[in-house]
């Protein structure tokens, strides 16, 4: 369901925070109807007194008719049109309150059975006011008497609201509170698993080997479980590096014998066959040495500086092009740091500062510039740069749009490809100087 949060802090609290207020909501009616009843049990008895008293006041005149032998209209029902009434209904002619000014009031029905106790209907006062009334049919001696003693129902509602308001801002405090506690509760809960998160973090980046940290009694079951993982990745990966390492020697010995059989002028007269045998090797080996990297840690553990690599390339490459004078103008921040092996990124920038210099006339340019997440490192040369169409032929393998100058085409797809296996890109643009502009990104590293 999509108002199910999907975190589980989310969820604790969702739920809880349900609980508690429907809780609150069936405390709030059960109080309400609770409060309501009590009110009108105080009323009602107020009323029902009121009929007693006029009761025990009533006496037979020698006439038949019937008389008060003394004065009931106590508060409040003195006060005029007060909504608080008595009347004695039957017989006729009939008595009443000092409030009613010698009005009545009317039943919304009659009441014609005896009652051992007063019984409750609604009434409609002189001025059409609502009344709550309160009716009693009893005899007084052999005559039939009915007698009912009303109450305005403001009398109801008021005490009722006043109640209730305090109830209802109580309530809701504890609401609020009760809240509160469980989201401070569901932090405090879930913080073992955010410290754990923050240990197995440690692990991936090379900081540690195993989870240490003191865990709850219910997270510990979850800690071992890893922990047994983490060793048998180990395991795995030792078993993997030694596969690794039997490769490479099962395949760098046959090379090395073919490019021993070819050195003579017998076995390759034309010296083409020599050139790709050494550079299988090179890529042989350094596919070997990456998959040992990787398999101890890869790109997340690994961290290397720019500015000290491209020192070292821009003093072999000013050595190996010296005829050509070039001026190297770099922009790249000291602590600037890539998560890539060293090897692999000497792999890259070699390569790109190699077509560089072999296509530059007088300045390469190199700027590293931090972009959060990931360092653009660009570098641009002011040779005759590329068309939108050579740009797509040069970044696939063995393709070189000039076949006058040396080389064999591998460069630029292998960069890319180093480039894409630790997450980041390698792109072509015109330079600012007017020559090739190769944009390569990666993961910088924490």
């Amino acid at each position: 369901m999509r108002f199910i949060p999907e975190s589980l802090g989310g969820r604790l609290l969702l739920g809880a925070s349900a609980f508690i207020l429907m809780a609150l909501l069936i405390t709030g009616v059960v109080m309400d109807f609770a409060i309501r009843r009590f009110i009108q049990g105080q009323v009602d008895g107020r009323l029902d007194g009121q009929i007693l008293s006029v009761a025990d006041a009533l006496r037979v005149n020698s006439d038949g008719t019937i008389r008060l032998e003394r004065i009931v209209d106590g508060p409040p029902f003195e006060r005029p049109l007060s909504g608080w009434y008595w009347e004695v209904l039957t017989p006729s002619p009939a008595l009443g309150s000092t409030s009613l000014r010698s009005e009545s009031f009317a039943l919304a029905q009659q009441v014609t059975e005896d009652h051992p106790k007063p019984v409750t209907v609604d009434g409609t006062g002189p001025r059409d006011e609502q009344l709550r009334v309160r009716v009693q049919r009893f005899y007084l001696g052999s005559r039939p008497v009915t007698i009912a003693a009303s109450a305005p129902l403001h009398a109801l509602a008021g005490p009722l609201h006043e109640a209730l308001t305090p109830l209802i801002v109580t309530l809701v405090l504890l609401a609020a509170t009760l809240i509160g506690g469980v989201f401070l509760q569901v932090r405090l809960g879930l913080r073992p698993l955010a410290r754990l998160r923050g240990e197995l973090a440690q692990v991936r980046s090379g900081k540690a080997e195993r989870v240490m940290g003191a865990q709850p009694i219910e997270v510990r079951p979850l800690v071992t479980e890893l922990n047994n993982l983490l060793d048998q990745n180990a395991v795995n990966l030792e078993r993997a590096r030694r596969h690794v390492a039997n490769l490479a020697h099962g395949l760098k010995t046959p090379l090395a014998t073919l490019a021993l059989a070819l050195e003579e002028p017998s076995h390759d007269r034309e010296k083409k066959l020599l050139p790709l045998v050494n550079l299988m090797d090179r890529r042989i080996r350094h596919h070997l040495t990456r998959a040992r990297a990787a398999a101890q840690g890869g790109g997340e553990r690994a961290r290397s500086l720019l500015s000290p690599r491209i020192a070292d390339h821009i003093a072999a490459f000013t050595k190996l092009y010296a005829d050509k004078q070039l001026e190297f103008v770099v922009d790249v921040h000291a602590d600037a740091a890539v998560a890539c092996e060293a090897q692999d990124l000497d792999e890259m920038l070699g390569n790109l500062l190699d077509n560089a210099c072999k296509w530059g006339r007088q300045k390469v340019r190199i700027k590293a510039e931090n972009l959060e997440q990931s360092i653009e490192i660009s570098i641009e040369d002011d040779g005759p740069g590329l068309s939108a169409g050579q740009v797509a032929d040069v970044m696939q393998r063995g393709q070189r749009v000039d076949e006058s100058a040396p080389g064999y085409g591998f460069g630029l797809p292998i960069a890319s490809e180093l480039a894409e296996l630790y997450g980041g890109s390698l792109s072509l643009g015109v330079a600012t100087i007017r020559g090739l502009k190769v944009i390569l990104r990666l993961p910088v590293a924490r």
